[in-house]
């Protein structure tokens, strides 16, 4: 018994051992993995789910998590089985999660309860950068798409990595290196910072740009045409300056850091830093992408010489020690070829002879396929046959120029023409006028429903819409939907908005003169009508395209201006007929004393209305203007205010003027206009008072100033011509301006002295009020360069004179030419900012006989205006007078000028 003890006793340890695992394999495993270890893929087991619980979540829903699985309760499923592995495969396609895995939990009979682990994927709670500057920092984070509480992932590591990279490459740092670190954050569960680092390395330069199999086209050509791959600025020295640096006589040489010793190329560098002031080591940074567009760009000019299978074989770089490249571009150029024979098919409204002169391409000239695009669908220099049937209403139509034959040199073009039916246009709508009525803009459109479409109205009625002055030109828009089934089309214009409303604000004290300020509200587009109804007040009555303007302007006591005025631009509401009536009313007091007391004991009092009607002509064009006004003015001066023995020391001056203005205005945009001109011819008229009176008249003084009678002619001129620039809107373009000005006052009776008041002033700002207090009833005409009316008869240097004191200030004739480069920084709806550089010159004269347009005052400068709607045009200049005024010592030297408003001279 005691041998066969210990065998019983294992046997009853075994049985219970057994029974044992496999209760808790039928009633209560837990925890059990669904792994390959543990599975048996052989026999899978079907189950019964009968509870689903979520762990490891943070911020996501547990409900949305097991919806994302597919599996719910009352589930049959095999375990292991394709479910359960589909279920992993949705949660990880969603990105949400970082790790995923479910669990058994327990299984009691025929019932499984599941466990999904899961691990989420962190969030981005902040991201800054090391390695760049604040400014790159602030200007990369525009271009990277990181959202904080986003998930963090390999994919948005991977593009911020290559945006990164991506942003410095077009900056020519080719090398950049990016990492991309993950950061706990410790007071945000679940969330990280990112850390971008970035190491720049060094800009990749172009040494050199070498072009090879080029034989007509030389290379400096070439190079010129690549706008934004170039090469190294390089200077060539003497043999005897680089002998005196480097100690030896080379006859010449390009200088570069591979062809001289450091030592020797060190003391070269500083001899040009000290004496030539120019970097001239500054080179260009290679950017791929531009770098394809300047590939374009030469083929596109071996085309424009006949050259048509010219052709780029293959580009290459090779990369210097130095971190610079050579860029060599190996180049086929082909045959050149000239146009031979021009036929054309399909045309029946226009013959062959009318397109063949619009084409203006004979045979034997050089082939060119952009020549002949630009002469048959667009040219913005002349006429196109495009615009040629699209202002007739052939809006379908189409040409296509084909290649029929080549023979030799030469090229056959088949010019197929479908000309296709006349366009009415059917509907026409308008968006993005919030403030502004809809009948206000229509008045304007020059497409209107029911008329036949032409190309012209289209460019036409975007100019007037940008001339209101409502909207910002370079984001107006058409939409140009034809209907070809039924011969018709549906033109779109969107609009934005702009406000052109304009508030002046300014004040000080002026010491002995007292308080200096100046208030000024315009309202550009103004509604009357509105003005009982309290709702339109946006905060005032706008909307229908009608101007008021009040202003109040105050020099101490020695200056004040009132002014008001307020224009109608279609009166009635049927025709562009303007309407406007003007009221104003200024004194003018200098002071009687060294201590500058001011009162009315000399002095000078202006006050006028004027009413004025205007029309839009059709003859010779749509572009001219028509305006009229009828103008009273009464002037009333005591204290011998104008400083000469030809007027009464006191005395009142009446004047009654007819004023007639021809106008032709065609610029395309008011604050910054790129092409197209502005031209106008204005004769005002009095009364000839002298013929309708006696002798008497004639020889008493006081009555001969007491109605002002002469007639004055004023012809100004702008031209404006864009040099380079952007075709688009809202592009960037520098633009040539030039201008001419020319004012004359006659008299009808020769006998009589001109009246003091409605003359030229010349010189300095052109600005009235302020330091010109003194300046009423005259023409204020600026010319930068010279202080303020310093080029007006009698000259400054000459008054007090005996000579001069039977003379009147002012001239009775002038001139003025400018010429004026500006390129944009800003044409955005918030300002319009641009610099320019000028030069102009002008004269004024008190008599016909001296008057020679040739004999002007010449200065040059620089200057920037910025157009803000809210404050108008503002403008700076520093000028330079090159000429000496009569009676002066010195040339008028180095002059700052500070402009407000649009000048029209």
């Amino acid at each position: 018994m005691k041998r066969i003890l210990p065998f019983v006793l294992l046997f009853f340890l075994l049985v219970i051992h057994t029974a044992k695992g496999q209760f808790r394999r039928n009633k209560t495993q837990e925890n059990v993995p669904l792994t390959e270890n543990s599975l048996n893929y052989a026999n899978p087991v079907e189950y019964t789910i009968g509870g689903i619980e979520v762990t490891g979540l943070n911020v996501l829903d547990k409900s949305a998590m097991v919806s994302l699985t597919g599996l719910k309760v009352g589930d049959q499923i095999k375990i292991p089985g394709e479910k359960i592995a589909g279920a992993i495969r949705k949660l990880w396609k969603h990105g949400l999660v970082g790790d995923a895995s479910i669990l058994v939990d327990k299984i009691e009979g025929g019932n499984v309860f599941l466990t999904i682990a899961l691990t989420e994927r962190p969030r981005l709670i902040d991201f800054y950068f090391t390695g760049i500057s604040k400014s790159r920092e602030s200007s990369l984070k525009e271009e990277l798409t990181l959202i904080r509480g986003k998930i963090v992932n390999d994919a948005m590591i991977r593009n911020t990595e290559l945006s990164v990279k991506k942003f410095f490459s077009k900056k020519g740092f080719l090398n950049t290196e990016v990492k991309v670190i993950q950061e706990a954050d410790t007071l945000n569960r679940g969330g990280v910072k990112v850390r971008i680092n970035v190491d720049l390395n060094a800009k990749v330069r172009i040494h050199d740009v070498i072009f090879e199999g080029n034989k007509e086209i030389p290379s400096a050509k070439l190079k010129k045409k690549l706008k934004k791959t170039k090469e190294h600025a390089r200077i060539t020295l003497h043999r005897t300056i680089l002998s005196s640096i480097l100690g030896f006589r080379p006859s010449q040489l390009k200088l570069r850091a591979d062809t001289v010793q450091e030592s020797s190329w060190r003391q070269v560098k500083e001899f040009i830093n000290d004496n030539i002031k120019l970097n001239v080591f500054a080179s260009s940074k290679f950017i791929a992408s531009e770098f394809e567009e300047d590939k374009k760009k030469i083929i596109s000019y071996y085309n424009s010489l006949g050259y048509r299978d010219a052709e780029i074989i293959s580009d290459t770089t090779v990369r210097h020690s130095d971190n610079s490249i050579d860029v060599k571009i190996q180049v086929k150029e082909g045959r050149k070829y000239y146009f031979r024979n021009i036929n054309w098919t399909g045309n029946y409204i226009y013959s062959s002879a009318v397109l063949d002169r619009i084409l203006d391409i004979n045979k034997g000239d050089v082939y060119n396929k952009e020549l002949i695009d630009k002469k048959t669908n667009f040219n913005p220099k002349g006429p196109d046959i495009s615009g040629l049937y699209m202002d007739d209403g052939y809006l379908f139509f189409r040409v296509n120029p084909v290649e029929v034959a080549v023979v030799g040199d030469s090229i056959d073009i088949e010019m197929r023409i479908f000309e296709g039916e006349q366009a009415t246009i059917k509907n026409v709508w308008i968006t993005g006028n919030e403030r502004t009525s809809e009948h206000v803009i229509r008045r304007e459109l020059s497409t209107v429903p029911g008329q036949k479409f032409r190309r012209s109205d289209i460019i036409r009625t975007q100019q007037q819409l940008s001339q209101m002055g409502f909207f910002n030109p370079q984001k107006i828009g058409q939409d140009i939907q034809p209907n070809p089934s039924d011969g018709t089309v549906d033109i779109g214009w969107k609009l934005e908005e702009q406000s052109n409303d304009q508030i002046q604000l300014s004040g000080g004290w002026g010491g002995a003169f007292g308080f200096v300020g100046t208030v000024g509200l315009t309202f550009n587009n103004f509604s009357i009508r509105n003005v009982p109804d309290l709702k339109k007040w946006k905060p005032l009555p706008t909307g229908d395209g009608q101007r008021l303007s009040l202003s109040a302007q105050a020099n101490g006591a020695s200056y004040q201006s009132y002014s008001f005025s307020f224009t109608e631009p279609w009166l009635g509401g049927k025709k562009p007929n303007s309407f406007t009536v003007a009221l104003n009313h200024s004194v003018s007091r200098l002071p009687t004393s060294l201590s500058y007391e001011i009162d009315d004991k000399v002095s000078l009092k202006q006050r006028g209305v004027t009413i004025g009607l205007g029309r839009r002509l059709e003859w010779p064009d749509n572009y001219f203007s028509l305006t009229n006004s009828l103008s009273f003015l009464e002037y009333r001066y005591k204290g011998n205010y104008f400083q000469s023995n030809v007027l009464p020391e006191k005395g009142t001056t009446y004047s009654i003027k007819l004023e007639t203005v021809i106008a032709r205005n065609s610029i395309d945009s008011p604050m910054y206009p790129t092409q197209g001109s502005t031209i106008s011819l204005s004769a005002a008229l009095t009364p000839p008072w002298s013929r309708l009176r006696n002798d008497s008249y004639l020889q008493d003084i006081n009555k001969q100033f007491q109605w002002i009678e002469m007639h004055k002619w004023m012809f100004d001129s702008k031209f404006y011509l864009k040099l380079i620039g952007s075709s688009k809107p809202e592009g960037r373009s520098l633009v040539l301006e030039t201008k001419a000005h020319f004012g004359f006052i006659g008299q009808y009776n020769k006998s009589l002295t001109p009246s003091p008041f409605e003359r030229f002033l010349l010189g300095g700002d052109g600005l009235a009020g302020g330091f010109n207090s003194y300046v009423l009833g005259q023409d204020i005409i600026g010319l930068r360069g010279y202080e303020n009316n310093k080029i007006t008869p009698p000259f400054y240097a000459r008054r007090g004179s005996s000579a001069q004191a039977n003379k009147i200030e002012g001239g009775i004739v002038y001139d003025k030419f400018g010429v004026e480069l500006r390129y944009p920084i800003s044409l955005s709806q918030a300002a319009t900012i641009y610099v320019l550089l000028f030069g102009e010159g002008g004269n004024n004269w008190d008599n016909y006989l001296d008057f020679n347009p040739f004999q002007i005052y010449k200065s040059a400068g620089v200057g920037a205006k910025i157009f803000m709607p809210a404050f108008g045009l503002i403008g700076i200049n520093w000028a330079y007078g090159f000429d000496t005024l009569p009676g002066a010592t010195q040339k008028s030297g180095a002059q700052f000028h500070f402009t407000i408003g649009q000048q029209i001279r």
